[in-house]
This record gives structure tokens, sequence and C-alpha cells, in this order.
């Protein structure tokens, strides 16, 4: 860890910290993605494994870089391509796109869902928190491959809602386990249209608190049609 010079924290969720900073060894900007449990369990760290195996062997423009894997105390951290990017997410907090910018950033992001699974890889996690973008060169790569799978058209189980793995805002109905369907390419492409939403409007194609109402909508309602512009 003495290698890295940590500069800033940019994300923190219930599992994992994610520091940028600079490789001292040869002058690189990197991010730093750490499991965040003091003493993670060994399910957790095999995630984090395989979540760098799947990224490390995406070697495609849309999808970030992984450099190294490696042991810090009594946990695992991630070293990844830091390209000078904020995650969509981080962007909405402070800004619109207006239409002329946010259809060419559509079809960038549409691109690079295609590389990946072009590449047998499903991400099943695409929402405006794993789409980073870099407004000054253009580029857009997809992070977080931690739940990801190659394409074997999995089919869901019924689960309670606070143990689906994804973001319930932007998930698509196979994925819920409500429905009797396979998951398969479509799945990021339902989820990449409900981020697009988000992008057009600042606002999840559904917006309530109750997760199980949350899912139905995913299933059965329509969202609003977003305003002409």
């Amino acid at each position: 860890m003495d290698r890295y010079q940590i500069l800033t924290k940019i994300h923190e969720s219930d599992s994992s910290l994610v520091y940028r900073a600079v490789d001292t060894l040869n002058n690189r900007p990197v991010v730093l993605k750490i499991l965040k449990a003091e003493y993670p369990s060994p399910l957790a760290i095999a995630r984090y494994k395989r979540e760098y195996e799947i990224t490390r062997a995406l070697d495609v423009d849309g999808a970030i870089k992984a450099y190294d894997l490696f042991p810090n105390r009594n946990t695992i951290a991630m070293v990844l391509e830091d390209f000078g990017g904020e995650s969509l997410e981080v962007w909405l907090q402070s800004r619109s796109f207006l239409l002329a910018e946010a259809l060419p950033l559509a079809v960038k992001i549409c691109g690079a869902i295609a590389q990946i699974h072009a590449a047998n890889i499903i991400h099943k996690d695409i929402n405006p928190s794993n789409i980073v973008y870099n407004p000054q060169t253009g580029q857009v790569k997809l992070i977080d491959f931690g739940i990801s799978t190659p394409f074997n058209r999995e089919n869901p189980t019924l689960k309670n809602p606070n143990l689906l793995e994804g973001t319930l805002a932007y998930m698509s109905p196979e994925q819920t386990g409500r429905m009797n369907r396979f998951i398969d390419r479509s799945t990021d492409f339902y989820s990449f249209g409900a981020t697009l939403y988000r992008l057009l409007t600042r606002k999840a194609p559904f917006v309530t608190d109750d997760l199980l109402e949350l899912v139905h909508c995913h299933i059965a309602k329509p969202p609003i049609p977003p305003p002409a512009r």
C-alpha cells in the first residue's frame, strides 16, 4: 500500500471504499477500490477476486482497466484505471444534460455495453453510478463488474427485494426473479434505458421507497413519458 499515495475519497458504499490515488512507482493516476470491512468474509474476498478477474479480462475501450489486486492488512484492494472521469451519478448532482449532449453520450454507453456483450459478459448493474464519463475527452467506461456473469441464460430465483443483487431502481423485470424469463443481454439494455431516462429527466423511471412496489413498477407499469424538449 506504501506504493500508492491516496489523494481523495471519491465513493463509499456498504462494502467498499474508493479513492483517487497516484501509483508512485510510475507516477500514474489510479483508482483504489478497497473492501471496507476490517475482516471481510471469504465470500466477499472471493467476489472481489472474481470482479478483478472479469475486469482484467475485458480488454475493451468501454470497460475500466484493472491493473492489480493485492492484500491490504486483513482485507484486499483493487487497482483500477483513472482516466479523469466521474460517474454519471456525480455529474447529475450538479448539472443537467441537454438533448444534444445526452444522445451522443447514450450512443457511447450503448457501444460500451455492446463491447462487453461481444466479450460474452453481462454486466447486470448498469446504472448512473457505474458509468464513468470524462466530458473533456468524451470517454465513457463501465465500472463495477462485481455481479457480472458470462452469458449463460441464468434463470434467477425469487428473493426478498432486500436481497436482490444490483440496483433496484434500474433493474430489469427478469432480474427481480419474479418473471419466468432467463437473464440475457437484454437485461443490460433495460437498465441502460432506465439510465437514459434518468439522464434526460434527472429522475429514475419509478420513484418509491417501497421495494416491493418498485419491483411491481418494473414488471407492470410504464414510466411517465419525459417532457418534450
